[in-house]
């Protein structure tokens, strides 16, 4: 339980990065140097090579501030083993994202597996970092082995994207926005009413958008995370008129309380939550529905598998 305007409130988190050190190494590479250089370079504490131990790390930060579970972000394709550890060791706190590149070879093949062994509940998709369109037929094979197995969670990153650690570090970030548009997914969206998808940031600038989508398509839940820095792109947008217009689209029970945590020794970003919670109040939501976006809706959008 946390503290919040209505009270005790239990809360748990849609958007957390899991930044391992298999993260961290592909980083050290790109900039030529040893991955040990970078804990100075970032002003990071760097995780050790065993993800169980970085697995107890955020369950301890979790416990620190009274939040229930998070769902876990694997960083880079081909690091959901991370994850994987994370949520086998601690089954009742953490949801498992694994990150896809379609792009991969074998990557529809690789996630049919991963899906298989049963310990991820999602995969997280961002098309202008990888530079590829919904509507590219190695996407589909992707959403045809999340479809496969019940229950899997597709999150796909949309708007504005702007890796903070990237820009630390002075490495290039060569994203293509031309593949950033919510309804770039409608298609496949419609195609499978049994995915349920997540946009993360209210579209991260395309707002608009992503409320039309989601007032299209049922099966489309906005997560909350972040600053939500994209409001500067339209005039008289605050957190208050975001939330109001998104509540009069999907209602509470679409919208997933998230933070966009990801580094020691920030750690769990407990200032997203007071800002969110203060602009909702302010809107007048009720308990009932706070319950709801900051935790119950999580619950239930990773709620066990049927015939999985």
């Amino acid at each position: 339980m946390i503290q919040s305007p209505w009270g005790g409130l239990p809360v748990s988190d849609a958007h957390v990065h899991f930044f391992s050190h298999a993260f961290f190494a592909s980083l050290a590479q790109q900039k030529n140097v040893d991955v040990a250089a970078l804990g100075p370079m970032l002003a990071w504490q760097l995780p050790s090579q065993e993800p169980a131990h970085l697995a107890a790390a955020w369950i301890a930060e979790l416990d620190r501030h009274g939040v229930d579970c998070a769902a876990l972000i694997a960083s880079i394709p081909h690091d959901e083993a991370s994850v994987q550890t994370a949520v086998e060791l601690h089954p009742g706190r953490f949801y498992g994202y694994a990150m896809v590149n379609p792009t991969l070879p074998d990557s529809a093949e690789r996630l049919r597996l991963t899906l298989l062994a049963g310990h991820l509940h999602g995969i997280c998709l961002f098309p202008a970092m990888h530079r590829f369109s919904m509507h590219d037929d190695r996407v589909t094979a992707v959403l045809e082995a999340a479809a496969h197995r019940p229950g899997t969670v597709v999150f796909v990153h949309c708007g504005a994207l702007s890796v903070g650690v990237r820009n630390k570090l002075g490495l290039p970030s060569l994203f293509d926005m031309r593949y950033s548009n919510p309804m770039d997914l409608h298609e496949a969206v419609l195609r499978y009413p049994s995915i349920r998808f997540v946009i993360p940031h209210f579209g991260a600038g395309y707002f608009r958008e992503a409320l039309m989508l989601a007032d299209l398509c049922p099966n489309v839940y906005f997560d909350t995370s972040s600053s939500n820095h994209w409001m500067r792109y339209e005039a008289g947008l605050d957190l208050r008129v975001v939330f109001r217009r998104a509540m009069e689209v999907v209602g509470p029970g679409r919208l997933l309380f998230g933070t966009d945590s990801s580094f020691f020794p920030r750690g769990w970003n407990a200032p997203v939550f007071q800002e969110q919670a203060k602009a909702l109040y302010e809107i007048g939501l009720e308990a009932e529905d706070a319950g709801l976006i900051f935790h119950e809706n999580l619950k239930s959008l990773f709620s066990p598998r049927k015939g999985g």
